[in-house]
C-alpha cells in the first residue's frame, strides 16, 4: 500500500509497504480517510522536533474508518467513524497504573516515535478509537489536537471567574482558548501574528486580543503554547500571585527563572502533556451536541498526494491555522 515517509528534514519520498493485519484479538484494521497536520509534523519537517528520528511516516491526528475487527472486539463494527488517540502506552508503569496513560514511561506516539497514519491502513488496539455518529472524518482528525487544549485546562484547574492569559495563539493555544471559555473564564489572548489575533477574534471567544505585552501581576491562569523560551521566561510576570502557570508548547533546552520571584508569588508550575481517553470522549460528545465545533479552524485542505508539495511551501502560508490531508 502507499505511503508518505519523511526519509529527511525538508524531504518527503513515497514508498509501498505491506498492508498491516490483524494479530491480536484487540486489534481494528481501519482505512485512514483524514490527517490533521500538526505543529509536530512541521517541526519534524524542518528538523527540529524533540525525540524524533528518521525516517518516519508521519501522522498522528487520524479520522478512520473501520475496515476489519478482531475476535475480541466488543465495541466498534464495520463502518464505525473514529477519532484515534494515537498514545501508545505500555500500561503498567507506575504513570499508566495511575491512569495517565499520557505520560507513559515508554510510551509510543504515532507519527512521532513509531510511524504513523501517512499511508492507507493501520492496525490499533480497539482502546485507542473514539467512535463518533455522525461527525465527519475532518472534524474526527482533529480531536487529538482539541485535546491538549482540553488536557491543559483540565490539568490547571480553571474554573469560572478565572482570569486566563493565552500566550501563542497557534493551533494549540486556539483549543485552549475554547476550553478556558467553556469552564466559565474571562480569557485574553496574547500573540505577535496580527493574523493569528484577526483569526481568534473573527472565530473564537476570548474576550482581549494583546499584540503589546499583557499587564504583569494580573492572571489567574497563564498557558503558554509558544515553545519559546524568552516566552516562557516572561509568562511568570504576567501571573497574579498565587497563580497557576501551565507550559502546553515544548522546546529543546533548559528553562530558568528567578527563585526568589517564583517563590514570592507561591507560583504553581505545570506542564501539559497530550490528552487522557476521557478528554477524546468529552471533545466528542461536546462536537455531537453542538457545543464545540471544530470545522472552523479548518483553513486549508489538501489530497495526500498534494501533501509534499504543501509542506515545501508552508512559508507561503502566513494564514494556515489547521490543515487537514483528504484520503
Amino acid at each position: 500500500m502507499k505511503a508518505l515517509q519523511l526519509t529527511q528534514r525538508g524531504e518527503f519520498n513515497w514508498t509501498e509497504i505491506e498492508k498491516p493485519r490483524l494479530e491480536q484479538p484487540d486489534q481494528v484494521l481501519v482505512k485512514i480517510k483524514a490527517i490533521g497536520i500538526c505543529g509536530t509534523d512541521i517541526h519534524a519537517f524542518g528538523g527540529n522536533q524533540p525525540f524524533f528520528s528518521y525516517p518516519r511516516i508521519l501522522g498522528h491526528e487520524l479520522g478512520v474508518e473501520v475496515i476489519e475487527t478482531g475476535s475480541a472486539v466488543k465495541d466498534l463494527k464495520l463502518g464505525d467513524r473514529c477519532s484515534v488517540e494515537p498514545y501508545l502506552n505500555c500500561g503498567n508503569c507506575q504513570a499508566c497504573l495511575k491512569g495517565k496513560s499520557n505520560c507513559c514511561e515508554s510510551l509510543q506516539v504515532l507519527g512521532v516515535h513509531t510511524d504513523g497514519g501517512m499511508t492507507e491502513y493501520l492496525v490499533l488496539p480497539e482502546n485507542k478509537l473514539h467512535k463518533a455518529e455522525g461527525l465527519g472524518y475532518e472534524e474526527l482528525s482533529i480531536v487529538e489536537t482539541y485535546g491538549i487544549g482540553c488536557h491543559a485546562v483540565s490539568r490547571a484547574g480553571v474554573k469560572a471567574g478565572d482570569k486566563v492569559l493565552l500566550i501563542g495563539a497557534g493551533p494549540i493555544g486556539i483549543t485552549a482558548i475554547d476550553f478556558a471559555k467553556i469552564e466559565g473564564a474571562e480569557v485574553h489572548v496574547y500573540d505577535l501574528s496580527q493574523n493569528r489575533l484577526d483569526f481568534c477574534e473573527t472565530h473564537l471567544k476570548g474576550d482581549v486580543f494583546l499584540r503589546e505585552d499583557p499587564p504583569e501581576n494580573e492572571y489567574d491562569v497563564v498557558f503558554d503554547a509558544t515553545g519559546n523560551s524568552q516566552s516562557m521566561k516572561r509568562a511568570l510576570n504576567y501571573l497574579a500571585h498565587g497563580g497557576r502557570l501551565v507550559f502546553i508548547g515544548l522546546f529543546q533546552g533548559d528553562y530558568s527563572f528567578n527563585d526568589p520571584y517564583f517563590h514570592k508569588k507561591e507560583t504553581t508550575l505545570l506542564s501539559s502533556r497530550n490528552a487522557l481517553p476521557a478528554d477524546f470522549t468529552r471533545i466528542i460528545n461536546l462536537m455531537e451536541s453542538g457545543k464545540l465545533e471544530l470545522s472552523e479552524v479548518i483553513t486549508h485542505k489538501v489530497t495526500f498526494d498534494e501533501t509534499p508539495a504543501f509542506f515545501a511551501t508552508l512559508r507561503e502560508k502566513p494564514d494556515l491555522v489547521k490543515g487537514v490531508i483528504l484520503l
